[in-house]
């Protein structure tokens, strides 16, 4: 069984398609790499933000649903999302960093032996940065040299990614048994899974919690979250165990940029089991304009005018700009 490498995206709901492009680009440096639409809601922007070159590992994307309400916390729900940072100076440095921007944060804390800080962006969307001083597994991605956090201090892809379920002894049962991740500490109601090479972006942290209420989707939660498979052939071993093990699916999916299965696995948790590539540089866009203009799969090409009159334009050109490197 080729086994799931890691975590590939996170993609969450945003009250505002603009506001997230700045507060992803201007305050957390993270780079545009697509800016499309939601392939099954056409009207809805899906924006991508990841690493330097856009890699499988890095990006976390948002659709902006029109009319959308917001998310209530609670139980049963993907809670917050893990971005890597090189070490623990590099959390010193966003602790200013966040001062300065005026975002809400805990301050730095350690959870399983690693340092991290916790804040949350304008929709009260749950982040944490996790530091990488001392980790050993997969590989993490490259900062975005272009952007305005100096590249040693800069996040280089994702981390660990929580998970708030009522029904813990299920959802163990499913990550270790279906998914082969292995559950290698505990702290209180928290416990940490890893799977394939392991290390921050192999893990997962799944909160035991039968206090809260049922979460409800909405924008300032997350929507899903993807899982690393190398290639077509890795994807098409899960569509089989998936069916074995009778989850209900999607069955294969073609996105363009990368290929896709869908799985409801627990009550409000929605995985998916994305490939490495091909990734977002593509016949639309070279490495210098990742993210500068609508792009769209060939599928929807036919109908770039009708979706250029559904959603608005927004202007995320940057290759004609320079972000001065901010040094606190």
């Amino acid at each position: 069984m080729n086994e799931l490498k890691g975590i590939h995206h996170v993609t969450a709901i945003t009250s505002s398609a603009e506001k997230i492009y700045d507060f992803f680009t201007s305050v957390l440096s993270l780079r545009l790499v697509k800016k499309t639409v939601n392939q099954d809601d056409i009207q809805t922007y899906h924006l991508f933000f990841a690493d330097d070159q856009g890699s499988a590992g890095t990006d976390m994307t948002f659709f902006d649903f029109p009319g959308t309400p917001k998310g209530i916390k609670g139980t049963n729900d993907i809670s917050k999302t893990s971005f890597r940072v090189p070490s623990d100076a590099a959390l010193d440095y966003w602790i200013k960093r966040f001062a300065k921007y005026d975002v809400k944060h805990t301050g730095i804390k350690e959870q399983f032996g690693v340092k991290t800080i916790s804040f949350e962006d304008f929709d009260e969307q749950h982040y944490q940065l996790i530091s990488d001083e001392n980790n050993t597994g997969i590989g993490s991605g490259a900062p975005w040299h272009k952007g305005p956090v100096p590249d040693e201090f800069a996040i280089t892809g994702l981390g660990p990614v929580f998970v708030r379920i009522a029904n813990f002894d299920f959802l163990k049962e499913v990550l270790e048994k279906v998914l082969l991740f292995k559950e290698i500490a505990q702290e209180g109601d928290f416990h940490l899974f890893e799977v394939g090479k392991g290390g921050n972006g192999a893990q997962m942290i799944v909160e035991h919690n039968q206090v809260l209420p049922q979460a409800q989707q909405g924008y300032g939660s997350v929507h899903h979250l993807a899982f690393r498979v190398e290639n077509r052939a890795a994807l098409d071993e899960w569509v089989e165990r998936m069916a074995q093990f009778r989850f209900p699916t999607s069955g294969y999916v073609d996105r363009f940029y990368f290929e896709s299965l869908y799985a409801r696995i627990a009550q409000g948790i929605l995985f998916e089991f994305a490939t490495d590539g091909p990734g977002f540089i593509d016949d639309e866009e070279s490495y210098e304009t990742l993210g500068e203009k609508l792009a769209l799969p060939p599928a929807f090409r036919n109908k770039r005018a009708e979706i250029e009159k559904l959603v608005r334009p927004i202007d995320t050109v940057r290759s004609n700009k320079v972000f001065e490197k901010e040094y606190l």
